[in-house]
């Protein structure tokens, strides 16, 4: 199965990075298109989009200035089943995208994916203190897979800190 298409383009406020797709995101071509995926309630709930938008209108969250990417491109049912290889080509190849785009924010959604990214062992919640690229902030959030058993109102919580960091980056 192949990749579902980035959304993404130059100067965004928030580049979202996913492990991989989903094997429905796979079949629909769409982000987080699992219907057991919280992702677009997330958005909605911590204040990040005006309301709750649909996997098939991934593309338009260009507009609001959130693109979609993945570490890894081969969609999977579980990211155990990710391999060493393709995390090292995800890893040089999220990297030069963040380069190029600079988003202002770059949100991994799931510890697992920034841990990958950056090779760290502890991870906290929110803002990291030393992003690889020095014109993109990073920001962990919480996996919005259904399989996570932290609380959503706790995962909410978390990404209710993204749009005030971009009210605090405009500013300034």
């Amino acid at each position: 199965m192949k990749g579902i298409p980035d959304h993404i383009k130059e100067n965004l406020e928030i580049l979202f990075v996913g492990f991989n797709p989903s094997i429905r995101s796979g079949e629909t071509g769409h982000h987080y298109a699992n219907p057991n995926n919280r992702f677009w309630k997330i958005l909605f709930e911590s204040g990040l989009t005006p309301r709750k938008y649909h996997p098939t209108e991934d593309s338009s969250l260009l507009d609001l200035g959130y693109g979609f990417t993945n570490i890894v491109s081969r969609p999977t049912k579980g990211a155990d089943e990710i391999t060493k290889k393709e995390y090292i080509k995800g890893r040089k190849q999220l990297k030069r995208k963040i380069e190029k785009y600079e988003p202002k924010l770059v949100c991994f959604v799931g510890k697992g994916v920034y841990q990958e990214y950056r090779q760290l062992r502890k991870v906290a919640w929110g803002l990291q203190e030393d992003p690889l690229s020095k014109r993109s902030m990073e920001f962990v959030a919480p996996s919005s897979s259904g399989l996570v058993r932290m609380r959503i109102e706790e995962i909410i919580e978390i990404y209710r800190e993204l749009p005030i960091l971009l009210h605090k980056l405009e500013s300034r």
